[in-house]
């Protein structure tokens, strides 16, 4: 069985698009959700996970749609694969239920992990540079260290709230 997942970001979006390429694609059982990508937690998507059984196949219209990170996408993919279900995307052509689809699958990731750690090393390169010419990394502090003691003085109160000492 084909269950299709399509979200948009906001309430002024609509799904009219996805809806009409995953019924076309043969989807039987469409799951539909307005939340960020970014919002680990997607009551629809959730959903659509746990119903998906042993020889199913999750589709969707585009990769950010089930994802907005690699890592997060490859976990999903993942989880589905040994659980026996398969993973369809609509526009970028990648379908892990046949050979070919795992294959690409598993380039696009291998090649985005390969981007992360290339990122990751580029960073620290940075940061041991700038730190070998004085510089510390981070953003300024936005307490004084008087500020910073008189917090400390008040938190010692219990009569005074953290949210209070925060204002």
């Amino acid at each position: 069985m084909y269950i299709g997942y399509s979200r948009v970001s906001t309430n002024e979006q609509n799904t009219d698009l996805q809806i009409d390429a995953l019924k076309s694609s043969g989807c039987e059982k469409i799951f539909e959700e307005k939340a960020s990508g970014a919002q680990r937690d997607r009551p629809e998507l959730k959903s659509a996970l746990e119903y998906a059984r042993n020889g199913d196949c999750i589709v969707v219209w585009k990769l950010d749609r089930l994802a907005r990170s690699l890592k997060q996408l490859i976990e999903t993919v993942e989880d589905l694969e040994m659980r026996g279900i398969g993973f369809k995307s609509i526009t970028e052509s990648i379908d892990t239920s046949t050979s070919s689809g795992r294959l690409i699958f598993h380039i696009f990731a291998s090649l985005a992990e390969f981007e992360r750690n290339i990122i990751r090393d580029r960073t620290r390169a940075g940061l041991d540079a700038a730190k070998s010419r004085g510089r510390l990394g981070g953003r300024p502090s936005k307490l004084s260290e008087k500020d910073i003691e008189v917090a400390k003085t008040l938190l010692k109160n219990h009569d005074i709230t953290v949210a209070e000492v925060a204002k």
